[in-house]
């Protein structure tokens, strides 16, 4: 029985729609890579772009807008991508339709770590952002998967929910408490409260590169594991799969990809909602091609975003998580009205 179930789960075909979607992805990777390059509070013409990118030779102000604005653009691509499979491991490992960093508490939770290290040990650098947002996000994740647990039932998605909301907004109250009485901390943390891919640099694309190709690493091999997983746990456990061992893994993936882009850009939530759903949609349920696809999808959504922040409030700009929860927040309540609440 166990070696025909085995065989089942590796049969497995490839999505119908899988190569048309995967193409449409690229496409619109590349084109949303090189609006994000040419819009801004100054537009970039065409030959301006052009020079930019291919002829370095060249230093008018057209093409060096452009270079400054590389950074940025790869910059938010990773972390769009970070974001679209952190959506994706958290949905799998909890079984739950709607689950999201920032829907789980796992943003505000960082957010938490980071000001109280600002506050009591001073820190400033991305790089120490990165460990205190890590901390944050695990005692977080912890912490409401612990209380979802709780009485008769286990973690359903429903009391999932409630406890990463619950847990947000305890947190949030922590957070004003701390900053309102440091002015100093206030004005260093309010920016980066809001989500924003505008201080995307070399430094701290360095910085991100590390914990993103280890978080996909971790989503790309337990993926298979993952579907089976989507059977139910006893089915997972007849196939050979150590659930409790997998669940933490893969939701450690997904902590650490959803802390390093908050560490560095802010709590920008949706995005892992958003492109896991879509590419659900799109290509069904098989994990080994939602992670790579929600991927894509994730840096494509919030690249737009970031255009769309950037046009809306030019000649300044209005930032990308504000842009996300307007168009996240809606979706959500959509989601939540149709989706089936016990399991995926």
């Amino acid at each position: 029985m166990m070696k025909t179930s085995v065989s089942e789960i590796k049969q497995l075909h490839v999505p119908k729609y899988f190569l048309s979607v995967l193409l449409l992805l690229i496409i619109l990777l590349a084109i949303s890579a090189l609006a994000s390059l040419a819009f801004g509070s100054r537009t970039i013409g065409w030959t301006g772009l052009m020079e930019g990118l291919f002829h370095l030779d060249v230093q008018s102000h057209e093409s060096s807008v452009v270079r400054q604005r590389i950074a940025r653009t790869l910059f938010s691509l990773m972390c769009g991508a970070a974001l679209g499979v952190s959506g994706a491991l958290m949905q799998s490992v909890t079984r739950n339709p709607i689950a999201d960093p920032s829907i789980l508490g796992v943003n505000t939770g960082a957010a938490l770590f980071v000001v109280i290290g600002i506050s009591f040990v001073n820190i400033s650098s991305a790089s120490q952002y990165i460990w205190f947002a890590l901390a944050g996000a695990i005692v977080t994740a912890i912490f409401v998967f612990g209380i979802g647990s709780l009485g008769s039932g286990g973690a359903t998605p429903l009391k999932l929910v409630l406890a990463g909301a619950a847990t947000s907004a305890a947190l949030s109250s922590l957070v004003m408490a701390i900053m309102i009485p440091r002015t100093n901390v206030m004005d260093q943390f309010r920016f980066w409260q809001v989500g924003s891919v505008g201080s995307g640099s070399w430094n701290s694309i360095s910085t991100f590169l590390p914990f993103l190709l280890v978080g996909l690493l971790i989503a790309v091999f337990t993926a298979p594991a993952l579907n089976a997983l989507a059977l139910g746990d006893e089915v997972a456990t007849g196939l050979g799969v150590r659930t409790g061992m997998l669940r933490l893994i893969a939701a450690f993936g997904g902590v650490l990809l959803c802390a390093a882009a908050t560490a560095l850009a802010g709590p920008i939530g949706f995005i892992g909602l958003l492109a896991t759903h879509v590419i659900r949609l799109m290509i069904g349920p098989d994990l080994r091609y939602i992670i790579p696809m929600s991927a894509l999808a994730g840096a494509i959504i919030l690249t737009i975003s970031d255009i769309c922040g950037r046009l809306i409030g030019s000649p300044g700009e209005l930032e990308v998580g504000v842009v996300t929860a307007f168009i996240g927040a809606p979706i959500l309540i959509l989601i939540t009205m149709k989706a089936k609440m016990r399991a995926l």
